[in-house]
């Protein structure tokens, strides 16, 4: 098995990584949303539009 970041062999102490390094680099994809799908589709827009508003009308002033 092969480190899905730079494709050398996988450390069994970062699996599925090669190193720290790696999964570091891959944490960061998945928080900067590297790893997210873009949509077309208006039901997307329209559901992320309303759970944005519901977040917000939540938050205590």
């Amino acid at each position: 098995m092969n480190c899905p970041i730079c494709d050398r062999p996988v450390d069994t102490k970062y699996r599925p990584f090669c190193s720290k390094r790696c999964a570091d680099r891959d944490l960061g994809k998945w928080l900067t949303g590297g790893y997210a799908i873009p949509s077309d589709s208006p039901d997307d827009v329209d559901d992320i539009e309303r759970e944005m508003q519901e977040s917000q009308s939540q938050k205590p002033h």
